[in-house]
Order: C-alpha cells, then structure tokens, then sequence
C-alpha cells in the first residue's frame, strides 16, 4: 500500500498537482514507539521525521510541512492535548492522530475539541495505522476533489464581491461578521437579486461550521410534498416513484449550515415541521415514523414581509420567531450606488475574460446611466446587463448606446449646464456621480462641500423619489 497525497498551489505554490508521499511527523517520548511507529508508517509509504518533545516538535513544523502527525498524549515535557493546538497554530491543514496507552472518553473528546482528526489507543497494530492514514488519505482527496470543484466554479460564475463603499453594506457586513460564530438561525430580508445567498454562504464560510457542508434549498420551486421529501427525506413507498429509502438536505447538512431560500413560500404545514425541526433538531422523514435528530444551522432568506403575511396568516408568527434569532435586512442597490461601477468592472473582467476578449471600459455616458438607474434587480440584474454588454459589443468601449433602452434612457436626455433642468435634478446627478468615484461616503460629501449627515439626508431624498 502506496500512501500518497497531491500537492497543490495551496501547498508549495506549485500550479500542476503532483503525488508526493504523506509526510508524517511521530511525537513520541518512548523511543520504543517512536521507532516501531515509523517503520510501520514507512513500510506503507509514508516519509516519516520522529521527535521526543513537544519542543522538537514545534520546531520541526516551522522547519517543514507535514500532512499528518501522530501525537503521543503524554510527554514527558508537555501534555500533548496542551501541544495540539500550538501544531495545528504553525500548520492548520495537518491531521493530528492524538495516540495514548491511557484512553478515556473524556481525553477523546478533549482532542477532537482541539481539533484533533482522530484518537488512537495504544497498544495499536499496523492494520489499524494502516486504516488511520488511509482515513487521512480520503479526506486530502476529498477537499482536493472540492477546490477542483470551486476553481471549475470560478470558471462559471463570477466571485462574490463582497468589498462595499457604503454604508448600509457595510452594517450587514460586519452584523453578518458578529453572527457567524454562533449557531443562532439568521434571517436575511432583502429583495430580489440583492445577494442575500451569497451572504448566507459569506456566513457559512466565516462560522465554526466552516469545514461542514453549506447545503441550499430554493423553497419555491417545488410543491409542498416535494419540498418536505427534499428537506427531511422519504421512506420507500412514502409517494409514487419513491423506489427507495431518502436522506433529505437537513441530513445532508449535518455540521454545517442549511440555507432556506425564500422561506416565505412555503405551506403552513411545512412551517409546522421546520418549527418541530428548529427547536428540538428532530425531525421524520415522509412516510417514516422513526425519529431522527441532525446538528445543523438554519441561515433563511425572503423578499416577503413576512410580518405582514403573519398577520394575514400566511406564516406562522412562532417560527418567525425561531427564524429572526438575528435579522439581517440586505440593501438594494439603489441604496449602495458607490458601489455599482465596481461592481460593473468587476463583472465585465469576468465576463470578458470567459469570452476570451480584453475587458473594454465603461464611457463616461454609460458610467452615468449606471449610477442612475434604480436597478429593481439589483445585483442580478446588473450583472445581466454587464454579461449581454459583453455579448453585444464588440468594442473595447462600451458606450451609452449598448446598454438596454431601460438604462439608456436615463440618460439619452441627459443632463447638461444650461439645460432645461430644475436644480433638484442637476444636484441629484452631481451628487450620484461624486458617491460613484469616491472611495467613501465622507470624501464624496468633502467633495461636494457638505457635512456626511447633509449628504445621508439628500441620499434619502433622493431614495425615495
């Protein structure tokens, strides 16, 4: 058995994976087991370095990357559940294999609390060694086999923008930054097209849940029988075409985060269930009596007023409750304008570089367009906009003319010194211009020789109208 892994940029820069042996480091104070232990790692393929101390090996991982160590819990300088984590500090992507002649559940727990990937007792024999590295070995594949997945991704979909210039972004930004660490359920509220998955998954990433699966259910595109099948699962029989037992996404998503899409949309009796589910983490699959119980955080998203639909009995008003732990209201775009050229750049970089062309730039007409449509959908629609602008113009500059009649014609007119304009609207397009260039919401009212609390009140204004 030939124990090896493929390195990748991750690990040593390089751009084409290659197999290189796992590189194994035994921290042992016997020499006895620091020797036996390497011969078996060896004769499995493994490149093995065995230290005594916990001083050793700390200084061992400085001087060279391991895959995986295999930590003795007793030493005769240090306790070894006192060492994981100052390993795991140097080099988070090692597996520690804690090893003890003296097991106990509770020392299990502790090490795995402490990120340990596994608990060995000893006396062990080379058939366990074997499966341990083994274990190891699948889940370098496997999160090799997802960065494979996320870079094919990239390839697909533009990468989630989540730098902002303005203001109401950055509140939910950091809300969403404060939120992550617990395991409270999230309610996000925006309308359509406003990013609200891609902050669910921003959440997600930024959790203790991170290394679990982010698993995504779009509540509306699937009748109420379906939806319950595809959330808890489904006993064989359970319906027509139910040809065999089914796991659900709320077992799929044990560990990590189920995102609920659109949870407005679901029938009252559902709500019922997910209620059951949110408060006692259990649940039944359809057509099932059995019980079943799964770790997961719930993160849900609605464009509805779900207040609204509770008093017209629509939701439950008790699992609006359970869902709005933490409510996070995602603005639209309109009200993050200093964001929307970069934004538009961004897309059009993606874009251009998926249609093998060089990315053409935004006339100064056309830049003004932008700025000043209301975007009813928001993010999605201006990268619909960039996406067909890329398509339909071949030059390396996008003029006013390019862009759909909806945003051209806010501007086909457009306004000039002298023309025949009130003050109100010469001032709201000055004003949406400076907001579009400047860096923060301070410059731009600098640059208009207004105080930050003028220019909000003028924004608000002009939000409205």
């Amino acid at each position: 058995m030939l124990v090896s892994r493929c390195r990748t940029a991750d690990d040593d820069g390089m751009t084409e994976p290659s197999p290189t042996p796992l590189v194994v480091l035994v921290v042992d104070d016997e020499r006895n087991i620091r020797s036996t232990l390497s011969v078996c790692l060896e004769g499995i393929g493994c490149r093995v370095v065995a230290v005594g101390t916990g001083t050793e090996a700390l200084a061992a991982v400085e001087r060279e990357r391991f895959d995986a160590v295999f930590l003795d819990l007793r030493l005769r300088d240090e306790n070894g559940l006192d060492l994981l984590p100052k390993l795991l500090q140097v080099r988070a992507s090692m597996a520690v294999v804690v090893i003890t002649a003296h097991a106990t559940i509770d020392t299990a727990v502790e090490a795995i609390k402490r990120g340990a990937a596994d608990y060995l007792p000893k006396p062990f024999t080379p058939l366990q060694i074997r499966h341990v590295v083994g274990q190891i070995v699948g889940r370098f594949a496997q999160a090799r086999h997802i960065a494979d997945l996320e870079r094919a991704l990239a390839e697909q979909v533009p990468q989630a923008d989540l730098e902002t210039n303005a203001a109401p972004m950055r509140a939910v930004l950091e809300t969403i930054a404060r939120a992550a660490p617990s395991h409270a359920p999230i309610l996000l509220r925006g309308e359509s097209g406003t990013g609200k998955g891609v902050l669910a998954r921003a959440l997600h990433v930024q959790s203790l849940r991170r290394l679990g699966p982010f698993v995504t259910i779009n509540c509306p595109t699937l009748s109420h029988e379906l939806l319950a099948s595809e959330l808890f699962g489904h006993a064989k029989g359970a319906f027509t075409g139910a040809v065999r037992d089914q796991a659900g996404r709320v077992e799929a998503a044990e560990g990590g985060t189920l995102f609920l899409d659109e949870i407005g949309e679901i029938s009252t009796g559902l709500q019922a269930k997910l209620l059951r589910f949110l408060q006692d983490k259990e649940f039944e699959r359809v057509g099932e009596s059995r019980t079943r119980r799964a770790d997961v955080r719930v993160v849900a998203a609605t464009n509805r007023d779900l207040a609204k639909d509770v008093a017209e009995g629509r939701f439950r008003e008790d699992l609006l409750f359970r869902l709005n732990v933490i409510e996070v209201v995602v603005p639209p775009l309109r009200e993050r304008r200093e964001d929307i050229l970069r934004l538009a750049h961004g897309f059009l970089a993606f874009f251009a570089r998926a249609a093998g062309r060089a990315t053409p730039e935004l006339s100064e007409q056309a830049e003004a367009a932008l700025v000043a449509y209301r975007w009813p959908g928001n993010v999605r629609e201006l990268r619909n906009v960039m996406e067909r602008a890329i398509i339909l113009s071949p030059g390396c500059v996008l003029e006013l003319q390019t862009l759909p009649d909806a945003l051209a014609r806010h501007t086909r007119d457009g306004l000039h010194l002298g023309g025949d304009h009130t003050l109100e609207d010469v001032e709201r397009a000055h004003i949406e211009r400076v907001l579009a260039r400047a860096s923060t919401q301070d410059e731009a009212a600098r640059i208009l020789g207004i105080d930050a609390s003028t220019l909000w009140r003028k924004r608000k204004k002009y939000e409205r109208g």
